[in-house]
């Protein structure tokens, strides 16, 4: 009898087990995020509060950049990003720059001081999308370790160059990069 009941509890545990790994197969990624890889969707909010979505950008390619107003390596990025954006037409290229950062007067988990992207933006004279997730949501999506973190997208919507730590945006390579995959090469 109690062999049988050992089996039992056993084989009910089994069952458990098994049954949450099968539940929990949808709220693990598979695939890493790196290039050769399917960029990961996304949903954040821009500076006026409207949803904003990687399949917003579908036929473009995107530089999706994760920052925040504390990072000082992100504010050395800064300007190459722009001189890139501007080197390109809004109907091919589009540069992404999701800030992370706490509402101002707040911190975020880390201790880091809450920011104003939008006006952070305006002093370095930035124009292209400022997006906003204080939450940090992106950051697990894209797998990111630290910010600046970035992500090169094609058209196609497969990841071509992931970048951790500030680069030149606007650098030859950078901008080769971009025409290639502008021009479907």
């Amino acid at each position: 009898m109690r062999a049988r009941t050992a089996y039992r509890a056993a084989a009910a545990i089994a069952v458990c087990v098994v049954a949450a790994a099968w539940f929990a197969r949808g709220l693990v990624q598979a695939d890493p995020v790196a290039a050769g890889y399917q960029a990961p969707e996304f949903e954040v909010v821009d500076t006026e509060g409207s949803p904003v979505s990687l399949s917003d950008y579908r036929g473009k390619v995107v530089l999706l950049n994760i920052w925040a107003t504390w990072c000082a390596p992100c504010l050395e990025e800064m300007p190459s990003m722009q001189r890139l954006y501007e080197a390109f037409s809004p109907d091919d290229f589009v540069v992404a720059a999701v800030s992370i950062d706490a509402p101002a007067g707040a911190s975020d988990a880390s201790g880091n001081p809450g920011g104003d992207p939008a006006a952070f933006a305006g002093r370095l004279g930035l124009t292209f999308p400022i997006l906003l997730d204080p939450a940090g949501q992106i950051q697990r999506v894209y797998q990111a370790t630290a910010v600046p973190e970035s992500f090169v997208i094609g058209p196609d919507g497969m990841i071509y160059k992931k970048v951790a730590g500030a680069t030149e945006w606007d650098s030859q390579a950078n901008v080769g990069l971009v025409r290639r995959l502008i021009e479907g090469g």
